[in-house]
């Protein structure tokens, strides 16, 4: 079989039904001649007529051909489920109304010689959806709606910060120390220079050493890699946006990040009031501001936080059933309690204030509280959306905060941060007054298309290997 190296488009098919949805009757043919192209997605004959449906990536129309006036018409009813095919034709309303292309002529340019799935149904076994997306995004629409819908938003977020004055720029993905997360790297060897290279956790203190080169408002979007579990929030690889802004402290983040998500609900849903994971959320601003104390207490009813005795939160744990190591200090065993037993009860957007500064070796001290440190998260449907500082800008400081991290490392926590020289240098030149911001991408994408897995919104998941088999 010649299968052509190319073929000529005249339209997408979401062209013509914007066109003609309002124009034809019931079996007027229009005029126009179109060349379009696609999968065939339904096909059935009826004697010496045939009809399909033939979708493109913008959507689907409905194929009508004759045996008197279709080139080939008998190879054409012999066609399978998938195959893509390019069709010539005039566009027209069948008798039962239906837009078509009335089939002149069509190429065959690929067969699908592998099942496609149910025609009706889509592919329903969701391993297979996610082994093989590139069926799943043919047989099943709304998986394709999804993914569309994150292009979108990745191209709001991207508007939204230009228009702020934001500067887009790209920081290493490869590192020689890993830093700006608790989080456990994936390690890898350069040949060349015979040394260890980490995949970042985080770009983190290399936007902020660009702030010090006088960008004053910088973000980047990309991919972050973390060596730890799978579940419906996590996947070893993920999109994270980061920004930073000159001047500015976590005050003026919550305003930012309000107004972001206020545009990308109105870009993305109908009503900022969804249904989601069995919650009905509210997305309208002004979000809930509490501390992350006060709201431990309104959960649980003890009292937690950085001032109050190491014994007494554990105890305060115990009680709570929440593990805890013995090296913990009041500020780690705070936001296991936290983390343990509040977190997942925020369903409606809440910015979680004033963290331990024991847990927050980047972040700048509060400016009324020599304990906690100018830090919130944006929690949402009981889930962690997004995380931002008052930066830390003192270098003699940030110096001893990577000691501890150092120290906590070698204590068995392979999330601490290692000792960054080139950073401390970076703050020596001068970082002024600066908040920082990371918001996870693909639970952005979940929480504004209604996916319950990050699965559902990453192409391409991280899968364990099927035995025998490919991926």
């Amino acid at each position: 079989m010649d299968i052509p190296y190319r073929f000529e488009k005249s339209l997408d098919i979401n062209v013509i039904r914007e066109n003609y949805q309002e124009l034809l009757e019931a079996g007027e043919y229009s005029g126009e001649q179109v060349s379009i192209a696609g999968r065939l997605m339904l096909n059935r004959s009826q004697g010496k007529l045939f009809f399909g449906s033939l979708e493109d990536f913008s959507g689907s129309i409905q194929l009508f051909a004759m045996s008197n006036s279709t080139d080939n018409f008998d190879q054409l009813k012999k066609l399978s489920l998938g195959d893509w095919i390019g069709v010539k034709g005039e566009i027209m309303r069948t008798k039962r109304g239906e837009l078509s292309v009335s089939v002149s002529s069509f190429e065959i340019l690929a067969l699908a010689k592998l099942d496609f799935g149910d025609k009706f149904h889509g592919v329903q076994d969701i391993d297979l959806r996610y082994r093989q997306r590139e069926v799943d995004l043919w047989a099943n629409r709304d998986s394709r709606n999804i993914f569309i819908a994150r292009s979108n938003i990745l191209l709001k977020i991207r508007q939204f910060l230009h228009e702020k004055g934001f500067m887009e720029v790209e920081t290493p993905v490869l590192q020689t120390i890993f830093g700006g997360a608790h989080a456990t790297p994936f390690t890898t060897h350069h040949k060349t220079l015979d040394m260890d290279l980490f995949l970042r956790v985080a770009p983190e203190l290399y936007l902020k050493r660009l702030v010090v080169g006088g960008f004053e408002k910088v973000f980047e979007i990309g991919r972050v890699f973390r060596n730890e579990g799978l579940s419906p929030r996590h996947n070893p690889e993920f999109t994270l946006l980061e920004l930073y802004q000159a001047y500015a402290d976590y005050n003026d983040l919550i305003l930012l990040t309000e107004e972001l998500i206020s545009e990308l609900v109105e870009e993305t849903l109908t009503s900022a009031k969804i249904h989601y994971l069995g919650f009905d959320i509210d997305l309208t601003p002004p979000f809930r501001k509490a501390s992350l104390e006060e709201l431990v207490k309104e959960v649980t009813g003890y009292e937690v936080g950085p001032h109050i005795p190491v014994k007494s939160l554990q105890a305060t744990a115990d009680k709570l059933g929440v593990p805890y190591e013995p090296s913990f200090g009041p500020g780690k065993l705070t936001l296991e309690i936290y983390e343990k037993t509040t977190e997942a009860t925020l369903i409606n957007p809440t910015f979680v204030m004033d963290y331990p500064k024991e847990v927050s070796p980047l972040a700048r001290t509060h400016r009324d509280d020599s304990l906690k440190v100018e830090r919130f998260e944006l929690i949402i449907a009981g889930r962690e959306l997004a995380n931002a500082f008052s930066e830390l800008i003192d270098p003699e400081d940030q110096k001893s905060r990577f000691l501890n991290q150092v120290k906590e490392r070698q204590l068995g926590d392979g999330e601490a941060m290692d000792f960054d020289e080139d950073y401390i240098r970076a703050l020596e030149h001068g970082l002024p007054p600066t908040a920082g911001i990371g918001i996870g991408i693909e639970r952005l994408v979940m929480l504004l298309t209604g996916a319950p897995s990050i699965r559902d919104v990453i192409f391409f998941p991280t899968m364990r290997p099927q035995p025998g088999g490919p991926s």
